[in-house]
């Protein structure tokens, strides 16, 4: 079992941030746990320049309500993210940035720290590989319906016990030290497998093909393919397909716009190419899939 003093929150304490976020909730507060720190914050409509401290916890967002056109900086150039509901994100643990967005009405937030400890004894059960946040965090941004409605139930267990949270927190950092293959490969391979899932999370509405993204990684297109395909399980083609349909179910489900606006920030060349694939990935029609 963790306190609040296993927790790495000293760079917020200086942070003023009450222009930009109202606290809803806080499980220290609110459910008494000391092992899991739960947030849930009310997002101010836009923001110009908010810091990012470096910290040594893991730390999950969940957007859950509204939406926003993000720019994050964190270890390299800025990088421009749409955030709607279910979209995930983790804060690669000891990288400072800054975060700059506009939103819409109502924009809301879980967020969840987990002690760097649980973290440790989490790695060192699974025999002691240094975890890949870089990886883990560009596998979350695809998208994980086990850690969604894990974070999105957290904040309703107030009446459950510390137990709990720890139990919450240890199942956290498994999944997602176990979640990907990619660190199964070593040295450039799995620097390739990681640059190439953050160029396809990052562009999806381009129209990416296989020589642009294996020529941004410096392999060729033969030896990209064998990689990508060893360290995820799927070939670039069809993990591409899996991050835009992702994102299509997303936005028909939390947006107003209409299937040719979604088909374009998809990367879909027409309505009918988005309809098709989304009808083999599951099961229905983006209209059905809106309706229900």
């Amino acid at each position: 079992m963790f306190d609040s003093a296993d927790f790495d929150l000293a760079p917020y304490a200086g942070l003023d941030t009450s222009a930009y976020v109202r606290h809803t909730y806080n499980s220290w507060d609110d459910a008494g746990w000391r092992s899991l720190l739960v947030q849930t914050f009310r997002h101010a409509p836009e923001a110009d320049h908010l810091p990012l401290p470096a910290v040594s916890d893991l730390h999950l967002v969940l957007c859950v309500a509204g939406s926003a056109d993000l720019r994050i900086r964190s270890g390299g150039r800025p990088v421009r993210r749409r955030w709607v509901p279910g979209r995930l994100e983790l804060m690669v643990p000891g990288r400072a940035g800054s975060i700059g967005y506009r939103a819409g009405a109502g924009l809301s937030t879980v967020q969840v720290h987990v002690p760097v400890g649980a973290v440790r004894r989490a790695a060192d059960a699974l025999g002691g590989r240094e975890p890949d946040f870089e990886a883990s965090a560009a596998a979350l941004a695809a998208g994980d319906p086990v850690v969604e409605q894990l974070l999105r139930a957290l904040p309703g267990r107030a009446g459950a016990g510390d137990l709990y949270a720890e139990s919450a927190a240890a199942f956290l950092v498994t999944h997602l030290l176990t979640r990907g293959r990619a660190e199964r490969l070593p040295g450039p391979e799995h620097a390739a497998v990681r640059a190439g899932v953050a160029i396809m999370t990052e562009r999806l509405a381009e129209p990416l093909t296989l020589a642009v993204i294996a020529a941004e990684v410096h392999l060729s297109v033969y030896h990209f393919v064998r990689v990508f395909r060893e360290g995820t399980g799927l070939t670039p083609h069809r993990y591409l397909t899996r991050l835009r349909i992702e994102e299509a179910r997303r936005l028909l489900s939390s947006t107003s716009l209409s299937v040719e606006q979604i088909a374009g920030r998809c990367g879909f060349a027409s309505p009918g190419a988005l309809s098709a694939a989304f009808l083999r990935q599951t099961g229905v029609r983006p209209s059905a899939y809106r309706k229900h």
